[in-house]
């Protein structure tokens, strides 16, 4: 191709730009509800029962990973993005709503209620990678040239970003002192509804896409699960640990913080909202030092760096903060200071490590086997973090939380030892970095003595 034909089929247009933003930041913004405010509610509308949070981040970790896997397989085999874009996006969003529903359960049945809360969002995980992970991803991966490579990368970077803070704010804002979540769940649902149908009659598949069919159905769906070549790559495996150790102390306290934050602190939605709004807009500031630090070579350092401040982070909370040292009446009282220095601390190491670690591991995915080791990047980041994180959870949260007879038997309430646990997993992950640390530092020098080609 020359390189006009190239600078063509690498421009993107006004219509696929309002896509590729529109798609992305509804996914985000509905992954964010799903993370943080579904949590929230349980404990609101269901029982205080940690329990149920982690059955339902574990179970919605493995169907996030089937759904994935499985109409990853299927679009390639069909050669199309769009329906399963489209009509995920729309089923996602009324499965959203959806799960509003739970909150009429007669809560005397709490098992009953428990399972049907567990099963909705596993179900609304299902739809959610069926549009967002298998779809979507994969759709802005098929419009990727050399001219526009950068620029997607950049959409697809900030979008998390940009959803966790606007989800964060936003949901609060939208659920008020009168706990209306029912209200989150419809606009932000009737929101990926609408970009589903806009995807239905707008999107279409990058031209370049062909069906790849290699074999029977189930026989490629398994060669994704083909680790021999991950295993190969020992610079890539030890990364992945470090980041499944550094996540699954991450998922010990982030499935519980906003519980934490309500009926321990005392805080409610709105103000919870702002609080950690703010907190995450300023750990936002130091992803630019992080970039300067990774172009120069020094990718481990900030992924330690990271790690170090997160811990801090998280021991300043489990010392510092209870509820007499918080003003729970209002966001915006200078006692909630050094809470805010905490999110601040905590949110700073999960932006950075998120970063850092998912440049540093997609720069040794091998090139033929970009597919198979994005797959695998998921059960690194989602599927080990969420199921060990749920299952620490729990147990921390029965014995050395708050513990209150209710209407429907014993409440569990998160404390700081939550933040505790989570710090001391977070430090195993420093074992794991030091040896990536050495193959990184192998890999920069054998690159800067070979010889280069003219």
């Amino acid at each position: 191709m020359d390189n006009s034909k190239a600078a063509k089929a690498a421009k993107i247009g006004l219509k696929t730009w309002i896509l590729v933003w529109g798609l992305g930041l509804a996914g985000q913004l509905c992954w964010n509800i799903e993370n943080q405010w579904f949590n929230t509610f349980i404990y609101a509308k269901i029982a205080k029962d940690p329990s149920i949070i982690s059955w339902m981040v574990a179970v919605s970790a493995v169907a996030t990973t089937f759904a994935t896997f499985f109409f990853g397989t299927l679009a390639d085999r069909k050669g199309s993005r769009k329906p399963f874009i489209a009509w995920g996006y729309i089923a996602w969003g009324i499965c959203t709503i959806g799960f509003g529903l739970t909150e009429y359960i007669p809560k005397e049945a709490l098992t009953v209620a428990a399972a049907m809360v567990v099963i909705a969002d596993a179900i609304m995980s299902f739809f959610g990678s069926m549009g967002n992970d298998a779809g979507f991803n994969a759709w802005t991966n098929d419009l990727m040239r050399e001219g526009n490579r950068g620029q997607i990368g950049a959409a697809l970077a900030t979008q998390p970003v940009i959803g966790t803070i606007v989800g964060t704010l936003l949901g609060g804002a939208l659920i008020g002192d009168e706990e209306n979540y029912m209200r989150l769940f419809l606009i932000m649902g009737g929101l990926v509804i609408v970009f589903g149908i806009v995807a239905l009659i707008f999107m279409r598949d990058d031209p370049s896409l062909r069906p790849n069919v290699e074999g029977g159905f189930w026989k490629q769906f398994a060669s994704v699960f083909n680790f021999k070549k991950f295993f190969s790559q020992k610079e890539l495996v030890v990364v992945n640990v470090t980041v499944a150790v550094y996540f699954i102390g991450f998922n010990v306290y982030f499935a519980h913080m906003g519980n934490y934050m309500l009926h321990y602190l005392g805080f409610n939605e709105g103000d919870m909202g702002l609080l950690q709004g703010i907190g995450l807009i300023l750990a936002m500031l130091m992803v630019i030092p992080s970039i300067f630090l990774i172009n120069k070579k020094k990718t481990p350092l900030v992924c330690l760096i990271a790690i170090l401040v997160a811990i801090v982070g998280l021991l300043w909370i489990f010392f510092m903060i209870d509820p007499s040292s918080v003003d729970n009446t209002t966001a915006f009282a200078a006692k909630n200071i050094p809470l805010i220095l905490g999110v601040f601390l905590v949110g700073t190491g999960y932006v950075v490590i998120l970063q850092t670690t998912t440049v540093w591991a997609k720069a040794l995915y091998p090139k033929d086997s970009k597919g198979q080791f994005e797959g695998v990047r998921i059960v690194f980041f989602v599927l080990i973090p969420m199921v060990f994180g749920s299952i620490i959870a729990t147990p921390v949260i029965e014995s050395a939380g708050l513990q209150i007879q209710g209407e429907v038997g014993m409440e569990y309430i998160p404390n700081g030892y939550i933040f505790l646990v989570g710090a001391i997993i977070s430090v195993l992950a420093v074992v794991p970095l030091l040896f990536a640390w050495k193959f990184y530092d192998k890999r920069i020098a054998d690159e800067a003595a070979a010889p280069t080609i003219e």
